[in-house]
């Protein structure tokens, strides 16, 4: 029942210049000597992952539902407030639909399907990857009613987390919650906006019309939240101790800014990013971590990768900057900056390692970028110019894939933290539906509280695999105790697992032309 009354400390941290971490030893060698012992099935792990956002799902379930042991939930959603709000992604091991992290979570599956799309196809798994993201951006279409009104939330913590139920029972609260221009939300519109955007380059081909009306979306929630200007917390009261935007909106304003500039075209956008990027911060803040809540190193990696086109040349200076932050990022992630505060720390086992709580939804964006910008130096002939020491494509890319093979089973527990894969995995994951019997295997009424009584605190195995869900992963000393009530490390967020998506394909197709081997010699 306490498992996110301090959520406050479990997603919105802003990263820190000085954060206090873990102290440990770490040797370079560590990383690498685990890494090349074994073998990963990045195929296997590439198909789980995105079977995960299926059990997440919210609302009426289709018919070629592949995750069986859930069933329609929330279908009643919006219907006090006289909206459709049916549909969408529950985010993490409760049933409250938090608009937030949804979005990032959206925005992240398309990032992924742009950049690695041919991968993920060969890989056969892009229809799955297209569906995910519609989940999502299918939802935003409902829940942005009127140009400047938008659904932020249903359901909300407190309430919700009372109960331990399945989502198919739901007695809590299911009031929705909207940011407009009297209560206004930059960051959720942004976010959103940004969301809407990336998805649109990803249907533009497959699917013309949807992927205009995406982009229509879009660029009305930029303009609404770039009009009424505020924090999103500040109008919607409830999410405060959950999803609290605590690094403001500037940030998503930049970054839907680039997201609407990539799907368009439209120069007014990219001024926008160079015009801003002192005032917003976009320049300025040199960032250790990448999440739902801080977008600056994702807005700092993309600005950075406009500087190789020549029609971007006469913004060049701003867009150097921007670089600037980006490299400062990845030199963070590589420990390839002087001083002491300016590198992520590591536990023993190599594991970057941000904070106790769901550290894993840092790691998953960190490999995620650095995969990207790997790609990146390739394609231009660059290396990476780090203060202490420069560093190829190949290096970034190997210590990229020193993070997933953690992730997979490459560390001190010798366990997978991606639920479903391997033989040895979490198997108490903090999640309502998963740790209680299937509706559809027995649909008799478990009460609010029941749920606790009777499943909660059960020694047994859940008896539903939440298959392709990250947990939040182990300690500052690579230890992890599978219980769950253990919540820190126990619970599993759509936003950890979104990003790994790419990564697993653009890992399975150099392991496919045989090219690994040479990312994995240090």
């Amino acid at each position: 029942m306490e498992e996110k009354k301090n959520k406050l400390n479990h997603h919105h941290h802003r990263q820190q210049k000085n954060p206090r971490f873990c102290l440990v030893l770490f040797s370079v060698l560590t990383i690498f000597s685990t890494t090349t012992a074994q073998a990963f099935d990045y195929a296997d792990a590439l198909t789980k992952s995105l079977l995960y956002f299926e059990s997440q799902r919210s609302g009426r379930l289709p018919h070629n539902q592949r995750v069986t042991w859930r069933d329609h939930s929330g279908l009643t959603d919006g219907l006090e407030q006289g909206v459709d709000l049916v549909g969408g992604y529950y985010d993490a091991g409760d049933h409250v639909k938090f608009g937030l992290p949804m979005a990032f979570t959206v925005t992240m599956l398309s990032w992924g399907v742009i950049e690695f799309g041919d991968q993920i196809a060969i890989a056969g798994e892009l229809e799955h990857a297209l569906e995910a993201i519609k989940w999502g951006t299918d939802y935003f279409i409902k829940a942005h009613t009127s140009p400047n009104v938008l659904w932020a939330e249903v359901g909300d913590g407190d309430t919700d987390h009372y109960c331990w139920q399945r989502p198919e029972d739901m007695t809590t609260s299911r009031q929705a919650y909207k940011i407009d221009q009297n209560n206004p939300g930059s960051d959720l519109a942004g976010e959103t906006a940004a969301a809407m955007a990336a998805a649109s380059i990803v249907f533009k081909k497959t699917n013309p019309h949807y992927s205009h009306l995406l982009l229509h979306h879009a660029q009305e929630l930029f303009e609404f939240g770039d009009k009424y200007r505020g924090k999103y917390d500040g109008s919607v009261g409830v999410v405060k101790s959950y999803y609290a935007s605590v690094s403001g909106y500037m940030d998503e304003l930049l970054w839907a800014a680039l997201w609407l500039y990539e799907a368009t075209d439209n120069e007014e956008y990219l001024k926008y990013v160079v015009n801003k990027a002192h005032c917003f911060g976009g320049i300025g803040w040199a960032m250790t971590e990448f999440s739902w809540d801080v977008k600056y190193a994702g807005v700092q990696i993309i600005a950075s990768k406009l500087l190789e086109k020549e029609k971007h040349k006469h913004h060049a200076h701003i867009l150097k900057q921007y670089r600037s932050k980006a490299e400062y990022y990845l030199c963070s992630c590589l420990h390839k900056n002087n001083a002491t505060n300016s590198k992520i720390e590591r536990t023993p086992g190599g594991l970057l390692y941000i904070r106790q709580w769901n550290n894993m939804q840092y790691v998953s964006t960190a490999a995620f970028l650095l995969t990207l910008y790997s790609d990146f130096l390739r394609d231009t002939n660059r290396r990476l110019d780090c203060p202490a020491g420069t560093v190829d494509h190949k290096a970034v890319l190997r210590f990229a894939k020193s993070q997933v093979d953690y992730i997979l089973g490459s560390n001190p527990m010798n366990m997978s933290y991606l639920v479903g894969y391997g033989s040895k995995y979490p198997t108490r994951v903090h999640h309502r539906g998963a740790s209680i019997v299937s509706y559809r295997e027995n649909k008799g009424f478990i009460g609010c509280t029941q749920g606790y009584d009777n499943w909660y605190g059960r020694q047994e195995p859940n008896p539903n695999v939440l298959v392709g869900a990250l947990v939040g992963g182990p300690d500052c000393q690579d230890n992890f105790m599978d219980q769950r009530d253990n919540y820190m490390q126990t619970e599993a967020c759509t936003y950890n697992t979104a990003p790994l998506v790419g990564v697993f394909a653009k890992l399975l197709h150099l392991e496919d032309n045989h090219e690994l081997e040479l990312v994995a010699s240090f």
